[in-house]
C-alpha cells in the first residue's frame, strides 16, 4: 500500500512543505490569474506581505459567489490548455465550470490513486464503478483514472439498476463497490427480495461517496448500520469537491478522512473568518496545490466539519476531517431550532415507516424558514401517519409538514433531469 512522504513526515515538517507550496501558489496567481490580482489589488495585499502561513490570515477568503459571478476570472491558462472541462453540481446554486488542463488530470489521477491506497486497495482489486462517468462530473472521471493508476481492474456499470449491478458481481466478481450510501441500501433490499445471499458475494468492502455514514464521533450512523447490519463489507467514507479537486478519504481506522497535503492546503473557519480549534466546527477552507487551470486561494467551501490532529494508527501523520455536519447556507432555523440536513436525513433514513424521503425548507409570510417532508411511506395508513408524527415529535419537538407521495414521484424529485446523484434536499428560501 503507497503512503506519499510527506504524509509520514511530522506536523513541523508537512507545514514547512505546505508554506513553501502556498507561497509559490501566491506567485503562480500574482503572475496569472485575473480575479486574484485584482483581488489582491482590491485589499492591498503586496508581493511582500505574505512571507508565511502564519500572514495568510491578510488575504480576504473567496466564496461560491465569487467563483459563480467571476468563473472564467479565476483561470490561469489560455483555453487552448484545457483538457476537460468539468463543473459543480449546483447544489449550492448555479454550476460552476471547473476546467482542468492535461498536468490537473494527472493530479487528479493521482489523488485518487492515493486515496484508493489510503481505503486499502491494491492492484489485485476490482472496483464496480455505480456511478456516472458522464455529465461533467469530475469525481468519475477521477476515480477511474486513480483504479487504472492503482493498477486494479474496473467494471464501470453506472448508476442505478440494482439487477444489473447484481448480475455484474456475479459474473465479474469485484472486490470493491464505489457508491452512494442509500443506493446501497437499495441494493441489499433487491438481493433479499430475489433471495441473493449477499454475504456469499466477492464484495469484501465499499467506497462511500456523496452522503455521510458516521456521526462526527466516527461511529456509523443510521445509514452506516443499515449497511453493515445485512452485509459484512467493510465501508469507507470520503469527502470531495470539485472545486478542491483532492479527496479526504478514510483508511481502515476508519477516524476521519485524511488530507492529503502536498494536494490541499486546508484550514477550518469561524463566522468571523477565525482559526477553529481541533475538535470544533469549521468552514472547510482550501488552498488548492498543485492546480493549473483553475487554483484556489483560500476557498471557503461551505461545508461544515472538523479536524482531529492525533497521529493516525495507519502511520500518517495528516490531519483528519470529520464527516460533513453540515452546509453553512443549508442551517435551518425552525422553530427555536437549528437543524442541518444531515440531522434530518439520520431521522428519516431510521424510520421503518418512510422507504425514501425529499426535504424541502422555503420561506413562510413572516420570513421565518418551514420544513416540508415529501414521504414516501410503506403504506398511507393512520396508524403509519401516527407513528410518523409521533417519532418527529419525540425527536426535534415540533412536527414539520408532511407530505405522502408515491415511489414515483419522489424518484422524479430526487433525480430531476440532468441530475448526477440523488437530490434529498431542496431550498426554495
Amino acid at each position: 500500500m503507497y503512503i506519499p512522504d510527506i504524509e509520514l513526515q511530522s506536523t513541523a515538517a508537512i507545514r514547512k512543505y505546505q508554506e513553501t507550496e502556498v507561497l509559490r501558489l501566491l506567485g503562480y496567481l500574482r503572475q496569472f490569474s485575473p480575479f486574484y490580482r485584482e483581488w489582491f489589488a482590491q485589499h492591498g495585499i503586496q508581493p511582500s506581505t505574505v512571507k508565511s502561513l502564519n500572514d495568510l490570515w491578510l488575504i480576504p477568503p473567496v466564496t461560491k459567489e465569487h467563483l459563480q459571478q467571476q468563473n472564467w476570472e479565476f483561470l490561469c491558462v489560455d483555453k487552448s490548455r484545457i483538457a476537460e472541462y468539468t463543473t459543480t453540481s449546483g447544489t449550492l446554486g448555479n454550476p460552476v465550470i471547473i476546467a482542468l488542463t492535461q498536468k490537473d488530470q494527472e493530479r487528479l489521477s493521482y489523488n485518487e490513486y492515493i486515496s484508493f491506497c489510503c481505503a486499502g486497495g491494491t492492484e489485485n482489486d476490482i472496483y464496480q464503478l455505480m456511478l456516472t462517468l458522464d455529465r461533467q462530473f469530475m469525481a468519475g472521471m477521477a476515480y477511474y483514472n486513480g483504479i487504472r493508476k492503482l493498477g486494479a481492474g474496473v467494471l464501470r456499470v453506472g448508476p442505478g439498476v440494482p439487477s444489473l449491478q447484481w448480475e455484474n458481481i456475479s459474473r465479474i466478481q469485484p472486490t470493491t463497490i464505489v457508491a452512494v450510501p442509500s443506493f446501497i441500501v437499495k441494493l441489499i433490499a433487491f438481493a433479499k427480495e430475489h433471495n441473493i445471499d449477499i454475504n456469499a458475494s466477492s464484495v469484501k468492502s465499499a467506497i462511500c461517496i456523496g452522503e455521510n455514514i458516521r456521526n462526527v464521533d466516527f461511529s456509523l450512523n443510521v445509514l452506516g448500520k443499515k449497511i453493515t447490519e445485512q452485509w459484512d463489507i467493510k465501508l469507507y467514507s470520503t469527502y470531495a469537491s470539485t472545486e478542491m479537486q483532492t479527496a479526504f478519504t478514510e483508511c481502515k481506522a476508519g477516524q476521519g478522512g485524511h488530507h492529503h497535503p502536498e494536494l490541499l492546503y486546508v484550514e477550518l473557519l469561524d463566522d468571523n473568518n477565525q482559526p477553529v480549534g481541533p475538535g470544533q466546527d469549521g468552514e472547510v477552507t482550501i488552498t488548492t496545490l498543485g492546480v493549473e487551470g483553475m487554483p484556489l486561494l483560500r476557498y471557503k467551501t461551505g461545508d461544515i466539519c472538523r479536524y482531529f490532529e492525533e497521529p493516525c494508527s495507519c502511520g500518517r501523520q495528516t490531519m483528519r476531517l470529520s464527516p460533513v455536519i453540515g452546509r453553512r447556507k443549508q442551517m435551518i432555523k425552525y422553530k427555536g431550532t437549528t437543524l442541518y440536513p444531515p440531522a434530518l436525513f439520520d431521522l428519516l433514513n431510521d424510520m421503518e415507516e418512510v422507504k425514501e424521503f425529499v426535504v424541502e425548507v422555503f420561506s413562510n409570510e413572516i420570513g421565518t424558514d418551514e420544513i416540508l417532508l415529501h414521504l414516501w411511506p410503506v403504506a398511507e395508513t393512520e396508524d403509519i401517519d401516527r407513528k410518523i408524527r409521533s417519532y418527529l415529535q419525540a425527536k426535534l419537538r415540533v412536527i414539520p409538514q408532511v407530505r405522502y407521495c408515491s415511489q414515483a414521484d419522489v424518484m422524479k424529485m430526487q433525480f430531476p433531469e440532468g441530475s448526477r446523484k440523488p437530490i434529498k434536499f431542496i431550498d426554495r428560501r
